[in-house]
């Protein structure tokens, strides 16, 4: 899917690439950052949320031994974190340093975002005025998908949400994308 993308936007005239420093990110934007000889910046600002305790357990684990937590979290994912984790303002803050950052730093030109599923919707309810308590139930963002955002004179302007067609189908169809 990256190898893929790479080969899809390459030609692009791009001015700098932005990735969360996890390893499934960065091996997202290798591909890019190799056709194009140009280094990721990683910042701490673009993780994938922090489910504290809940990291690795199925929705059913955490249910039975969270209950509480998951009950609270399910219904307002802004101020209720998972057990020990991150609540979602917390997420819609430091990555929207990252994105005031990439906005002083390039008022021109096209920056890459790699980041994880839970933080991108985040991010994109944050800029779009979009409760970021509802990320999960207002914006779909599937593995591998690309959402363009112009920031423009009346402010961020969505051109793309999700979209794949730099996949093949058998990319855009594989199970638990």
């Amino acid at each position: 899917m990256a190898k893929a993308f790479a080969v899809t936007y390459r030609s692009l005239p791009w001015s700098a690439i932005y990735c969360s420093p996890m390893g499934r990110t960065k091996a997202t934007a290798q591909p890019l950052c190799d056709a194009i000889a140009m280094e990721m910046q990683l910042r701490d600002g673009l993780k994938e949320i922090n489910y504290g305790k809940w990291e690795g357990l199925s929705p059913e684990t955490v249910d039975r031994q969270y209950h509480d937590d998951y009950i609270r979290w399910t219904a307002d994912p802004a101020w209720y974190p998972p057990t020990e984790g991150e609540p979602a303002v917390a997420i819609a803050h430091r990555s929207l340093e990252v994105i005031e950052e990439i906005k002083q730093q390039y008022n021109t030109g096209n920056v890459l975002i790699v980041s994880h599923k839970a933080t991108i919707r985040i991010i994109l309810c944050s800029l779009l005025g979009i409760d970021v308590g509802r990320f999960r139930y207002r914006i779909g963002c599937p593995v591998a998908s690309v959402s363009i955002v112009e920031f423009g004179s009346h402010g961020p302007l969505l051109h793309a949400l999700a979209d794949r067609t730099h996949l093949d189908e058998r990319l855009r169809n594989l199970a638990g994308t």
